[in-house]
Formats: C-alpha cells, structure tokens, sequence
C-alpha cells in the first residue's frame, strides 16, 4: 500500500498542503485522522518530511546581482516581444474580420440583385396553376369554343369561388 500511495498526486498534494499549512479546519482535521489510523498514509508524511529535511541541509547558493540583472533583462525582454506579437496579431484579425464581412455583405448583394434582376422561372406555372389542377377536365373538352362557352353560363364561376380565385 506504501508504493501504491507514493504515486497518488493526490495524496501527496494534500499531505504538502498540510505541511506547509495550507488547509482549512476541517481538512486538516480529515488528515490528522487519517495520520491516526492509517500507517501507510503517515509513513508518506514522513517521507515527505525527511525530503524537506534534507533539502533544508542542502547549501544556498549565492547569486550575484549580474545574475539578477541578466535575469531580469531577460523577463523584461521576453514581456516585449509577447507585447508586440499581440499587437502584430490584432491587425490580423481586423483584416481577417473585414474580409469575411465583405464577402458576407457582396453575397447579400448578389442574391438581392439576382431576385430582382432574373425572372422567377415558376411564375408561369403559378400562373397556370388553376388550369393545370383540372387539366384532366379541359383535356376532355373538344376546342377552346367550348370551354369559352361553358365560361359564358357560368360554369366556372362557381368554381372559382369554392378554390377562392
């Protein structure tokens, strides 16, 4: 169980937490309980705890302040050129922007201008659509003569009515 624990991040973040006194009451509370009760977990505390021992054995080294200053030039350095390649990215973006609104406005134009410009292809069949729905009926019919006649009664009229045209 001890190697199994040693390789839970979890675990490990939490007992670094409370060494380095990091979690609230109540998660303190939780780990102290499970220090009491679970020897595995206590024995990674004190691995943990031997780690940071020794660490705090370990030499300081000295830094010089050209170390510093080289550093820091560095950062500084580093700091600018994100700067200006955000800057450089901004007008891409605008142009990038501009261009799909133009093709977006053109495509708008072009579909206005074609409705208006090009006749619509079905209006003669919308047109002709009461004579088409009862072509059957005047297919039957001998001659216009005929139809025109059957017109003058009336017959039609009635129709005309019940379909609302």
């Amino acid at each position: 169980m001890i190697g199994n624990e040693s390789q839970n991040p979890e675990l490990h973040d939490e007992l670094t937490a409370y060494l380095d006194g990091e979690l609230d009451a109540e998660a303190v509370r939780r780990v102290e309980e499970r220090l009491a009760r679970d020897p595995a977990y206590h024995a990674e505390l004190q691995k943990l705890e031997r780690a940071w021992d020794l660490l705090d054995r370990l030499p300081r080294s000295a830094v010089n302040e050209s170390f510093t200053k080289t550093t820091i030039e560095m950062v500084a350095l580093a700091a600018s050129d994100d700067a200006a390649a955000a800057q450089q990215a901004r007008p891409r973006r605008a142009k990038h922007l501009t261009a799909a609104l133009g093709a977006v406005a053109a495509a708008l134009v072009g579909f206005v201008a074609g409705h208006f410009l090009w006749p619509n292809p079905n209006a003669a069949l919308l047109r002709d659509l009461p004579v088409i729905e009862h072509f059957e009926l005047y297919y039957q019919a001998d001659n216009i003569d005929f139809l025109k006649l059957l017109e003058s009664e009336g017959l039609f009229a009635e129709q005309e009515g019940e379909h609302g045209g």
